[in-house]
């Protein structure tokens, strides 16, 4: 068995932490949450030489070690605690070429926790187009350390980082800077009361409040008492180590760094001169919209029509194919139309995660969050709404998560209330079939497609609602509070294939498997429900039979309708029509309203229920779109899903909290029940209203 052994990667935002993790791991990583906390941890495993095997672990960015987040919080919590499972053997600090200066006050600080640290300088391509050059061999010398120029872009300069990682013991511990110069007295006191231990551990438990899980607690009750001896004389020093730390830095890279601004070439204020304009930047952000729920459509129709028809074709093949029965009705009926029902959506999911992952990668993304921020001011939020607003698009549950970097409370608090009504993409299979069944396939002006801009419409809205409700909110909580918002902007860079690629795949995977699971179940408990009932519905056959003698129906005709009368007559249809009065004045029947409280679990389960139920009811080899388009209301003869219920359903979906995941994730995160049963019931009254007059309007 190979040996392995923990490898922290660690550095500031947008220095491309992330990509040398893909590089350095590739797929063989998984996210997860650390454990207590909603703050995503993910981990890898990296194969070395000589069969060693380093568990990688990418922590969240930070700027340096004196924390004012959760993000970071767990940064220090990791490196201070020995006890700890994932703490590291060796650091590596990633540093961008071009903010070297300001990454390198991580790296000292890390260094002088005893740890051996590895500085990774990323980026390495741009150097010679910034016209930066870089004495590596004096930079070891002064940082009394190990350096690895790469390039995540070229994939240059990894085979050499991996090297240093394997032979991590022969790097010096030798600290940078010896913290207790910048108050020797205050330090000596510390050093006297605790011989045994090290020394700007202690000062970094000192000015911070961390969880160290298994340290003894009379060693923390005595170290509180050096917390409250002056919290303003606290941050004198703390200040003063970090202008103590730039001292240090500034000296190291007047002889190793050198410049020549002269010749360096900038495009990103050009730019930025356009795409962050007060005008112009936000027809181009509309612009992209509309280009990738374009996309969404058109890229993805040949696709989710070969899905769409195989699974159709399967569940036929599995009925003729298997012994007749129960078992061979589930799953024909049962798991496949359901499963059916959500991998026909892998197309567009996938496409709006690639979108989202190059805009994300470009550096464009950080450009619409402060140019956001103007509109969000207006509205009692900040530009740092915008990005749980923006991942919201994905799902709500990171989304809501997202909101730890907010330190205002009420900000937070308004930003996790809204959030839901962002679209994310578990509304996007019900969108989608909706839009194909009620919106003709139709060209404006001859290039956009009229299901396009209604996918667009639907996001815009829910946005819309997100920022009006924290309006409302803004003016009705009466929390006081003032905050600053400050955004860094990245470079501009071409998104890396790789990165684009594993995003996708790791996403689109994690909502198929997660939704799949759910559907799975319930797809399961509705065929039982739909397949079995009380009553009359065993003498389903005889009273068919009876009620048809006379229309002469053909076999097939007869079976269709022998179905029809078993699904209504079973548990599935008895349930449906005791809701079929809330649901009717919507332009739903009864079987709209069992996909709607099956949704409940997680929107995207509403079609895998209509896909099981109307499997049920029909023994033909048809898709679950035809299906649904063929539907009939017997109240007055006409398509079910109709301009006026098609638009009405839409508008449900668009402002119901159709999802307990995201219940249970805002009560974790405001440590209450009051404000997800307030969500819950707002927003169903919201969508209820909001439908039941577009349906009556429009019918």
């Amino acid at each position: 068995m190979a040996k392995q052994f923990n490898v922290a990667l660690i550095g500031n935002p947008n220095t491309g932490k992330t990509s040398v993790f893909n590089q350095l791991t590739g797929l063989n990583q998984q996210v997860g949450n650390y454990p207590g906390i909603t703050v995503e941890k993910k981990q890898g495993v990296c194969k070395l030489a000589r069969g060693v095997k380093a568990h990688i672990l990418d922590l969240p960015g930070t700027y340096s070690l004196n924390a004012s987040s959760l993000d970071e919080n767990v940064v220090i919590e990791l490196l201070l605690n020995k006890n700890d499972k994932d703490f590291p053997e060796v650091a590596v600090v990633i540093t961008d070429v071009e903010n070297l200066k300001r990454n390198l006050l991580l790296f000292t600080q890390i260094k002088d926790l005893g740890i051996p640290t590895i500085l990774a300088v990323n980026m390495a391509d741009r150097m010679k187009r910034k016209a930066i050059s870089l004495d590596i061999e004096l930079l070891e010398e002064r940082l009394e350390t190990k350096i690895a120029l790469i390039s995540s872009r070229k994939n240059e300069g990894f085979d050499y980082l991996k090297e240093l990682i394997t032979n991590y013991k022969t790097l010096s511990v030798k600290p940078c800077l010896n913290a207790s110069v910048i108050a020797p007295e205050y330090f000596d006191r510390l050093r006297k009361a605790f011989p045994n231990q090290d020394l700007y551990k202690l000062w970094l438990v000192i000015t911070q409040d961390v969880n160290f899980g298994k340290l003894d607690r009379q060693e923390m009750s005595s170290v509180a008492s050096f917390k409250t001896e002056s919290i303003s004389n606290l941050k004198r020093l703390q200040q003063k180590e970090t202008i103590a730390r730039y001292q240090f830095i500034n000296g190291v890279l007047k002889e190793t760094l050198t410049i020549d601004t002269a010749n360096a070439k900038d495009l990103r204020s050009r730019l930025d001169r356009v795409l962050m304009h007060k005008v112009w930047g936000y027809v181009i952000f509309i612009a992209i919209l509309m280009l990738i729920f374009q996309a969404i459509f058109d890229w993805s129709s040949y696709p989710m029509d070969l899905i769409d028809s195989t699974f159709a074709s399967f569940g036929e093949w599995t009925k003729n194919n298997m012994p007749a029965g129960d078992f061979t009705n589930l799953i024909a009926e049962g798991i496949i139309p359901g499963l059916g029902g959500i991998v026909i959506f892998i197309p567009q999911i996938a496409f709006l995660f690639l979108f989202i992952s190059i805009l994300e990668e470009s550096g464009y993304m950080s450009r619409v969050v402060f140019l956001m921020d103007r509109v969000m001011r207006r509205f009692g939020l900040s530009g740092k709404s915008v990005v749980p607003l923006i991942a919201g698009t994905a799902c709500a549950i990171p989304a809501i998560m997202a909101t730890r970097n907010i330190e205002n409370w009420k900000e937070r608090l308004i930003t996790i209330l809204v959030t839901p009504f962002t679209t994310c993409s578990a509304r996007l299979p019900v969108y989608l079939i909706i839009i194909a069944l009620v919106i003709p396939d139709q060209r404006v002006l001859g290039i956009f497609s009229l299901q396009a801009l209604t996918l667009m419409f639907l996001y815009l809205l829910g946005f819309g609602a997100a920022i009006f409700s924290a309006y409302l909110l803004d003016k009705v909580l009466k929390i006081k509070s003032k905050t600053f918002f400050v955004v860094e902007m990245p470079n501009y860079k071409l998104p890396l294939f790789k990165n684009v690629a594993i995003t996708v795949i790791e996403k689109t995977k994690s909502f198929v498997v997660g939704a799949g699971k759910i559907i799975l179940a319930i797809s399961i408990i509705l065929w039982v429900l739909a397949s079995y009932g009380p009553g009359n519905f065993n003498k389903a056959s005889e009273i068919v039979q009876k009620q048809e003698i006379a229309n002469n129906l053909t076999q097939v005709e007869l079976d269709q309708k022998i179905a029809s009368f078993k699904l209504e007559n079973s548990y599935i249809g008895h349930i449906g029509k005791a809701i079929e009065p809330a649901v009717r004045p919507l332009g739903y029947d009864w079987k709209i309203g069992i996909a709607l409280v099956s949704s409940f679990a997680a929107r995207e389960v509403f079609v895998g229920t209509l896909a099981t139920i109307y499997s049920v009811g029909s023994d033909e080899e048809e898709t679950i779109k035809n299906r649904m388009a063929a539907e009939i209301n017997p109240a007055n003869g006409k398509p079910l899903f109709n301009f006026a219920s098609g638009v009405s359903l839409l508008l449900f979906y668009a402002f119901a909290m159709q999802c307990m995941s995201t219940l249970a994730i805002v009560k974790r995160e405001t440590n209450s029940w009051k404000w997800p049963m307030w969500q819950l019931f707002v927003m169903s009254a919201i969508a209820y209203v909001v439908a039941l007059g577009a349906y009556q309007f429009l019918k």
